[in-house]
């Protein structure tokens, strides 16, 4: 078997997943189970025959693992999830492998994860080339490594570097795989089969013995490991409030510092199982494969993206700086348009101190910086966008304001350049229909910071061509962003949600509830934060303009609460003015409650002649719940939302809501959409205009079907 086998499986085929061949006295054994070479039961199988053909043949001097394609082993095989085991398990294949008399060798190329990392630390010697990708990344699904990675990975790198690696997810390439002790070895070339070859080959002529990673000795100084045990498990359950799997990982490195190995992995084994029933492991996973099937839109299907070599930002206020500053770390160049020299040299300051907040925290350079801002330039002459291939308005949120910026864009831009759209809330149709070229025309709603938060959702108006939709895509994952497809009304698909239950929550607090108690009720459901707080954060301006605009098209027949306009009204804005609906002394970051805030609501009370009443957090949380879940149905019913987990995907990453329940729909899913529907019918008693039944939700509870049969079906 040639050397290219590994690299171009296409043209050297191997009829199993997993093939073995003698090369001297090496037994050479590929893995190929395309696409990822994922460990389904025959890759399996197929390593424990080829363990115990050599130990049976005494040609075998060594065996060399490799991966066909671009990966060593990339982990557990999807397809397997929800059905029932096929022996033999993972954890029994690791045990083999480590129990060879022959040496073993591992030699890694792209991604190792999950279980492709534990069938590496089951070998004996680890090699990796560059561009090899190592980790356990099980936490993000709700699981714990369960095939000997917790009692492995601790004795090989320690229970200090094994927590931070298995409680992130992370992945560490090949330089610091070495640096940790991960591997033995890193290649000087990117052919993995000749470097795994040569390196078998010094092994067996240096009479190297087998190695046992159950032996390792990193958990030999028990002072040091008990103090790094207790170091993560009280940053865990600060940081990971409320999750299941990662005190499950504190609790296995604790059972490889005091127990026997077999021990230890009789007690991973029960950790992982107990991982796998929790309800927490289908929310985790159904919000995993969302953020995959979300990048899936029908126009990336049919159309070719346009090339993006160089970007526009108009506006460098707080968006268009982050904007800028993500579209700069994409390793794109970055122009950007203020309205004057004053405003333009702020706009850059607000770039820089992105940057200058790195290099404080000791993650960027200043030569790195430099580097980074010499693809940065700006002007005040929208004439220097005249060779963009794509342009981002980020302007002041007024419909007018957006439009002359557009007939600017439409003046100066090439021809086939995408203009795109920032717009939180605007009608992205009456822009377009503005400017000559409206299947130019797009909607790129980043989240505030921009250069952070990972949701963006793709906004498509009805006259874009597909090809510029299939852009916007193709810049998501340039930028690494979570892109979804949202189609057009007043606040897409997560303002207009986020309008719903926000409305929710302020009729309870007239009603009875303080917003200190609704925000508790959100932070102890899993949320980090409460509407109120979130409020403060972003700016009760913001929604105030939003109300001001919305109220000419208001029902006047619909309930409208103005606790918030009164704090308003008094210039009390939030964290940025030092209160709003909390007080935020010398600039705190953290709100106290506020007893004028209390005065205002009692007053409002008053006004509206409502007698307050206490209510429950549970109370708080249906009717919270059931005015998103309700208004998600709407946004699917209408095609706002591809589907109902483009709903989830979209509070996933850019609401803050906890990933382990799956998103609201998913979450609705679980509780029973009856169960939702008995509520809302409930609560219309009091508010029929407001609490009216999604006809998706009331058709699918007559059917007996789910959010998630949607998904399947779309």
């Amino acid at each position: 078997m040639a050397s290219d086998t590994v690299s171009s499986p296409a043209s050297h085929p191997i009829a199993q997943p997993v093939s073995h061949e003698l090369r001297g006295k090496v037994l050479l054994v590929t893995v190929d189970n395309p696409p990822v070479n994922a460990l389904g039961v025959e890759v399996r199988r197929g390593l424990a025959a080829a363990i115990d053909y050599a130990e049976s043949n005494d040609a075998v001097q060594a065996v060399l693992i490799v991966g066909a394609g671009r990966n060593f082993i990339a982990g557990a095989d999807i397809r397997e999830f929800g059905k029932p085991p096929q022996p033999p398990a993972l954890p029994d294949v690791c045990n083999r492998i480590e129990a060879c008399r022959k040496p073993v060798i591992a030699a890694i190329h792209g991604a190792a994860l999950g279980g492709g990392l534990e069938v590496a630390l089951a070998s004996h010697y680890r090699l990796a080339v560059a561009g090899a990708k190592l980790g356990l990344p099980e936490v993000q699904l709700g699981l714990l490594p369960g095939a000997g990675g917790t009692q492995r990975t601790p004795r090989l790198i320690g229970a200090e570097a094994a927590l931070s690696l298995m409680l992130s997810g992370r992945h560490a390439g090949a330089e610091e795989a070495l640096k940790l002790g991960l591997v033995d070895r890193v290649g000087t070339s990117d052919d993995v089969l000749a470097e795994g070859l040569a390196y078998a080959q010094a092994l067996l002529a240096g009479h190297a013995p087998v190695r046992r990673t159950r032996d390792a000795q990193g958990l030999a100084n028990r002072e040091a490991a008990q103090a790094a045990i207790d170091a993560a498990r009280a940053d865990t359950a600060k940081k990971s409030r409320g999750l299941f799997s990662p005190l499950k990982i504190v609790d296995c490195v604790q059972a490889a510092l005091d127990e026997p190995f077999d021990e230890g992995l009789r007690f991973e084994r029960k950790q992982f199982l107990a991982c796998l029933e929790s309800p927490q492991r289908a929310g985790l996973v159904h919000a995993f494969f969302a953020g995959r099937e979300v990048q899936k839109a029908p126009e990336t299907r049919s159309a070719a993206p346009r090339p993006i070599e160089s970007v526009g930002v108009v506006g460098g206020g707080t968006m268009g700086a982050g904007i800028a500053v993500a579209v700069l770390d994409a390793g794109l160049p970055v122009t950007m348009i203020e309205r004057d020299d004053a405003s333009l040299a702020r706009g850059r300051a607000h770039v820089e101190k992105v940057y200058d907040g790195l290099i404080a925290k000791g993650r960027m350079t200043p030569e790195a910086k430099a580097k980074v801002l010499a693809r940065f330039s700006g002007s005040t002459a929208y004439d220097a966008l005249a060779n963009a291939d794509l342009v981002i308005e980020a302007v002041f949120e007024d419909l007018d304001v957006k439009k002359a910026v557009f007939a600017e864009l439409d003046r100066v831009c090439k021809p086939g350049a995408v203009l795109a759209t920032n717009t939180s809330y605007l009608d992205i149709d009456a822009i377009a229909a503005s400017i000559s070229r409206p299947q130019d025309v797009v909607g790129l709603h980043f989240f505030s910071p921009a250069n952070i938060m990972k949701l963006l959702e793709v906004v498509v108006p009805k006259q874009v061509s597909a090809d510029v939709v299939a852009t916007a895509f193709e810049l998501a994952k340039k930028l690494r962003k979570v892109p979804v497809r949202a189609g057009v009304c007043d606040g897409f698909i997560g303002n207009r949600i986020l309008a719903v239950y926000r409305t929710a929550a302020d009729h309870m607090m007239e009603d009875g509830a303080s917003p200190y108690q609704i925000d508790k009720a959100v932070r102890e459901f899993g949320y980090p934060m409460g509407p109120y707080q979130v409020v403060d954060l972003a700016g009760g301006d913001i929604g105030w303009a939003t109300r001001k605009r919305r109220a000419a098209t208001r029902d006047p027949k619909a309930r409208y609460v103005q606790i918030a306009d009164r704090i308003c009204e008094r210039g009390w804005f939030g964290q940025k003015t030092g209160r709003g609906f909390y007080l935020y002394p010398e600039g705190a970051r953290t709100g106290t409650p506020d007893p004028e805030v209390e005065a205002i609501i009692a007053a409002e009370r008053a006004r509206a002649g409502i007698a307050p009443r206490s209510f429950t957090d549970e109370e708080i949380l249906r009717r919270y719940m059931a005015a998103m879940i309700n208004e998600g149905a709407n946004v699917v019913h209408e095609k706002i939302a591809l589907r109902p987990l483009d709903v989830d995907v979209t509070f996933l990453y850019g609401y803050g809501f906890p990933r382990y329940r799956g998103g609201p729909m998913k979450y609705a899913d679980t509780v029973g959409l009856a169960n939702v529907l008995a509520d809302i019918r409930e609560f219309a008693k009091e508010d029929p205009l407001f609490w009216r039944p999604s006809p998706l939700l009331v058709e699918l509870v007559e059917r007996g079907a789910t959010f998630a049969s949607l998904n399947e079906s779309a």
